[in-house]
């Protein structure tokens, strides 16, 4: 039978990972080893502080001996976590099942990297309560708007349904520079992974991805766009129009790679505005439109 799992502290849950094969003096030397970014000082610490354990929720000591197969658990701590957001994540809609909050820009939706505690999913669960908590999608860090989330592990599966079979109707909103072109136009691409890992390119194929949009308004050089994605790849909307010759305002990764620090006052221009979809429980339409506003719209 799968062990339980173990407590929620803090908003955080308990990462795991597996002993591979090796010649393991004891535990901190496997977690030394296998996790050299972290040191041996913080792992020293964990240990000693309790946060090591194994899947049955049994606190293992530093000199405890493993061996391949084991499953260890520990909490994570990122030390001096930069604060991204002040005050409450506003929730725009909750029933029994479903949570709907506005994301504000650079926080991420999951914890990663030198986000925990600052990441959406730990800080609604600090706010709310919900252990059981789940998003349902993810948001790019830079960007800004609506995501759902399940309340329950008996809502997850159905609501996740609807990503899958593109039964959500999902509606954003770009400040990018203007262009001329036939509106509305929809804009169709082969995306595949490119370098570094976490950014995608467009290559010549069979399309893959489809953004349909629509000019709002001009905003002298720039213009405030819709744009709906048929498909939901990894970085579409921004792939798409950097491809199209209008990078979103303050895009850091399109079309060149920009390694600059976090700025509120240049936040990406991109705002998941509203959802639309039949809801699996009640069967009735529910339309959630985000709170939020790009600040070169207006």
């Amino acid at each position: 039978m799968p062990s339980p799992p173990l407590p929620i502290r803090n908003g955080v849950s308990a990462s795991r990972c597996r002993v591979i094969p090796g010649q393991w003096q004891n535990l901190l030397h496997f977690l030394t080893l296998r996790f050299p970014d972290v040191g041996i000082d913080v792992w020293r610490q964990r240990l000693h502080d309790g946060l090591v354990s194994n899947e049955l929720g049994t606190t293992l000591h530093a000199e405890a001996s493993v061996q391949a197969g084991d499953m260890i658990c520990y909490y994570r701590e990122v030390p001096e976590e930069a604060i991204l957001h002040t005050g409450n994540i506003d929730i725009i809609y909750e029933d029994e099942n479903l949570l709907v909050v506005d994301k504000p820009h650079l926080v991420p939706v999951m914890p990663a990297g030198r986000f925990l505690r600052e990441s959406l999913l730990v800080r609604l669960r600090q706010q709310t309560g919900i252990t059981d908590l789940a998003p349902l999608h993810r948001l790019d860090r830079d960007t800004a708007g609506l995501v759902m989330c399940a309340k329950h592990i008996g809502s997850r599966d159905a609501y996740a349904a609807l990503f899958r079979e593109r039964c959500i109707d999902k509606v954003y909103e770009v400040v990018a520079p203007h262009r001329e072109l036939d509106w509305p136009y929809t804009h169709t691409s082969l995306l595949v992974a490119g370098e570094p890992f976490f950014r995608v390119r467009e290559v010549p194929g069979e399309p893959n991805s489809e953004t349909k949009i629509t000019l709002l308004k001009r905003l002298g050089d720039n213009s405030l766009y819709q744009a709906e994605p048929v498909t939901g790849r990894k970085h579409q909307l921004r792939v798409h129009f950097a491809s199209l010759g209008m990078p979103i305002l303050f895009d850091r990764c399109y079309p060149e790679l920009h390694d600059q620090p976090d700025n509120p006052a240049q936040a990406l221009q991109l705002l998941a505005r509203s959802l639309r979809f039949i809801d699996p429980f009640n069967g009735c339409e529910q339309y959630f439109q985000s709170h939020l506003n790009l600040s070169f719209a207006n």
